[in-house]
């Protein structure tokens, strides 16, 4: 078990959430390797932090309470995620009143993945032999392609006349992102806590994301690691049952912190960063994996911007997963099966620029349930005297 906080770069300018016992959820920067709780009347939740017009400076000067080390913090939250104790000190996600939405199928090799699950109609027992006859007519022809273009319409016009058209591929080379809503707000998981699987799924996986953190305006603010975990089986059976698969107990975890966009780290970064994933199991298990966002075929500016503008508005802003390049097919249980969850799964999502995000994986019924909404942190921010007129 990981009893130390993954390193976080020292130029770094970080703001995100703890669970403080006795007080509730609390803004909170990274100063020196140690948390400092930044609350306030001010900035009550990291949705109005985020509204600030000079963001870093702002974070920089505001007055500060040191809460403990990143250590002390990370092994608080284990302990948190053993006990089940809801007034526990621990790592919250990095968000509270913002829409947590999800884009799909922006990378070319998950695309054909999610092809794959439609086809095979959730069966991991069917997926290869549907692998090798997409492969061999698609080729790598869907990695250069710029969505919406006149190519990408040529290559539509092809894999209809193969008899392989998919509405995964309509929003993976089509003019229009998937978007979709992965979660309600205050539902997403941080970081030491545990991740849920609905009890139905037999196929599913864990997807490594870079999230955007985005205010009322649509401005990105910042970037966080995310797990968008999947059910694969389940969206396999039908992509109505997008809801099914994706947002369940604790299925969406982002963390460890929202690092800010500055002159050290700019939307220009964000485009470049490489994710690893590590997934390690029961007898010795392990998995690696990887997502590069310079193989993604929509720029992060783009998403965001068909997420929110004159066509749809988010008052107290939004977190944004991006999608994700990993899809495993390596068999774990046996012969074509590929690669699916085992309960107890450690998941490790890293980046340099952004630390590292970890998670064990429960099923969805029994990791604790999710109680602590809107109503209850206006409460409680109420109670603490931080909110105007309160």
């Amino acid at each position: 078990m990981v009893h130390s906080f993954p390193d976080l770069p020292a130029e770094g300018l970080f703001v995100g959430r703890i669970w403080r016992k006795g007080l509730g959820p609390s803004v909170v920067t990274v100063r020196s390797g140690a948390v400092f709780d930044i609350t306030s009347p001010h900035v009550p939740t990291i949705s109005a932090l985020l509204e600030s017009d000079d963001l870093p400076a702002l974070v920089r000067d505001l007055p500060a309470e040191e809460v403990g080390s990143l250590d002390r913090l990370a092994e608080a939250s284990l302990a948190a995620a053993r006990s089940g104790d809801p007034d526990a000190t621990r790592f919250l996600a990095p968000c509270d009143l913002q829409a947590v939405k999800a884009c799909g199928v922006t990378f070319a090799r998950s695309m054909i993945e999610r092809v794959i699950e439609e086809r095979a109609g959730g069966d991991p027992a069917r997926a290869e032999g549907i692998r090798v006859r997409v492969g061999e007519v698609v080729g790598e022809r869907l990695r250069d392609l710029v969505p919406g273009s006149d190519a990408a319409a040529e290559v539509k016009r092809v894999l209809q006349a193969e008899g392989l058209w998919s509405q995964y591929l309509e929003v993976g080379i089509g003019p229009d992102a998937e978007v979709f809503t992965k979660c309600s707000p205050m539902a997403a998981v941080g970081w030491g806590s545990d991740v849920g699987l609905h009890p139905i799924s037999r196929w599913n996986n864990p997807e490594p994301e870079v999230v955007l953190a985005c205010d009322s305006q649509g401005r990105i603010r910042g970037a966080s690691l995310g797990n968008d975990v999947n059910l694969r089986d389940v969206e396999g059976r039908s992509a109505l049952l997008l809801g099914k698969a994706k947002d369940n107990n604790a299925s969406a975890a982002i963390g460890p912190f929202i690092r800010l966009l500055d002159d050290k780290f700019t939307i220009d970064h964000v485009r470049q960063l490489e994710l690893t994933l590590v997934v390690e199991g029961d007898g010795g298990y392990r998995m690696e994996g990887r997502s590069s966002m310079r193989e993604i075929s929509r720029d992060p500016v783009d998403l965001a911007a068909q997420t929110c503008g004159q066509h749809h508005q988010y008052p107290d802003g939004f977190m944004l997963y991006l999608g994700t390049l990993f899809a495993p097919v390596e068999d774990r249980d046996g012969p074509g099966q590929g690669f699916t969850h085992h309960l107890g799964d450690r998941v490790t999502i890293a980046a340099p620029e952004l630390g590292a995000l970890v998670n064990t994986v429960r099923l969805a019924i029994e990791v604790p349930a999710w109680t602590f909404g809107l109503g209850a942190l206006m409460r409680n921010l109420a109670d603490r005297k931080l909110l105007a007129g309160s």
